[in-house]
């Protein structure tokens, strides 16, 4: 399911290791309310890097940032909840023509306020939500799992995001 395919998309070459990594990926990191703060390219070349380590057979992956407005229409229309949340997150499928992994939206002013309220700047809280949208996408479920996605999600949070820093917290004061 793409929730907004009428998106403009990248397919960005991947460095092809020995590992079954796609040569190629369709990834799409979307911020068109331009909110200030989001750095699209860092978190998409991040994203990558993510993605051939945990999801190294999908060939494509959808991010929108949105508002508080958007994620609550999508929320409501979706997960029958009328409220806005951080991340919403949307597993694809496998198709013919590749493994689509999903889309993920998050709404930039809710991890605004997430990130101010755990002292770390909106960098480091847009990477915990893509790598919680990403879990999402490959088929955890926080809610049903006993745990198993949250022990997955410590672990890959001290790869791929680590603790915050004085750089991280740039921005949440």
């Amino acid at each position: 399911m793409r929730c907004w395919s009428n998106e403009s998309r990248g397919v960005l070459p991947l460095a092809v290791s020995s590992s079954s990594v796609a040569p190629f990926l369709d990834l799409s990191v979307s911020n068109p309310s331009h909110y200030s703060g989001v750095r699209v390219r860092e978190l998409r070349t991040w994203l990558v890097e993510v993605l051939s380590s945990v999801a190294p057979e999908t060939d494509g992956l959808g991010v929108r940032f949105t508002s508080d407005l958007g994620i609550r229409e999508l929320n409501r229309e979706y997960r029958h909840r009328d409220k806005a949340t951080d991340v919403l997150s949307f597993p694809g499928e496998s198709t013919p023509e590749g493994d689509y992994l999903g889309d993920i939206c998050i709404s930039i002013p809710t991890a605004r306020r997430q990130a101010m309220a755990a002292g770390h700047g909106l960098d480091f809280e847009l990477r915990v939500l893509l790598l919680h949208g990403v879990l999402h996408c490959l088929g955890y479920d926080h809610e049903t799992d006993g745990g198993e996605m949250e022990r997955l999600e410590k672990r890959l949070r001290k790869r791929w995001i680590g603790v915050p820093t004085a750089a991280t917290q740039e921005g949440a004061a």
